[in-house]
């Protein structure tokens, strides 16, 4: 495997490649890679030539009181991992080579990204659309993949793609979910055993709404109230939103269709902030 850390190095590998007609699948991280982000490695591996897993804790996609500075980094540990699970480019690059001290330039999708995710962190996607439009002229992928724990963030650069008219397929791949249900997360090692517990029920709410579905449920208000209630009995859990929308627009849903309605959570276990997300 191959350790890029300069943009230009990137690019010119990328044109050859290109040139050479190989097919390139990316998978954008920002690191501290668990079986979730393997995973997708492994799917990527699986329709690429060459795979090229950038890793980059971005900036940009964090709120002045989030956790940047204390964002697991293990650059290292990845690389490994990367390497054992068929990646044949690490894209890792500094802040200054992203971001030099000149940069002042900003992509923004400004329907997807507003709600839900949006709502809460108002300058998230600008940072998040802006890193993955960066990549994708730096790497040249045939396709990017991308995982469905993070279903607005799909949803907002599917858009992107597709308006910005980037030549780059968008694959979602399947959540991940550690052995009792919590999607798997980086920001799961901040959970004492006392929070983990309490986290999974944030799984355990959306599984009994996808039940009620399947027991002839429609009604919007009725399944959010419902896991309103199961994750309102835990002491450490406080709901940032529960709410059911399209899976392509984030628009709130008058009522539940099978296939196109997404149950998205947010929440607050004492001081780490975890989402989840369930088709219903």
């Amino acid at each position: 495997m191959q350790k890029i850390t300069t943009v230009s190095e990137m690019q010119a590998l990328a044109g050859s490649l290109r040139a050479q007609g190989k097919t390139i699948g990316l998978v954008p991280t920002m690191g501290a890679l668990h079986d979730g982000h393997l995973s997708l490695i492994k799917l990527a591996a699986q329709k690429a030539d060459v795979v090229v897993v950038s890793v980059f804790v971005n900036p940009a996609q964090f709120g002045p009181s989030e956790d940047f500075n204390k964002y697991p980094r293990d650059l290292e540990r990845d690389a490994g991992l990367c390497e054992k699970t068929g990646a044949h480019i690490l894209f890792a690059p500094t802040n200054e080579e992203m971001y030099p001290k000149s940069y002042s330039t900003y992509v923004t999708e400004e329907r997807v990204a507003k709600p839900l995710e949006g709502a809460s962190r108002p300058t998230h996607f600008r940072g998040v659309t802006t890193v993955i439009a960066k990549l994708f002229n730096v790497t040249r992928p045939t396709f990017a993949v991308f995982g469905q724990k993070d279903a607005q963030q799909a949803a907002v650069i599917m858009k992107m793609t597709a308006d910005m008219n980037f030549q780059v397929g968008i694959v979602v791949a399947p959540t991940v979910r550690e052995e009792g249900g919590l999607a798997m997360s980086s920001r799961n090692r901040y959970l004492t055993n006392t929070q983990r517990a309490e986290s999974l029920a944030i799984s355990g709410a959306l599984a009994h709404a996808k039940g009620m579905v399947a027991n002839g449920e429609r009604r919007v208000d009725r399944l959010v109230a419902e896991v309103t209630h199961l994750l309102g009995e835990k002491r450490r859990i406080r709901i940032i939103y529960v709410s059911i929308v399209d899976s392509r627009t984030m628009e709130p849903a008058r009522e539940v269709i099978p296939g196109e309605s997404l149950m998205v959570i947010a929440v607050w276990v004492d001081e780490v902030r975890l989402i989840d997300n369930m088709i219903f």
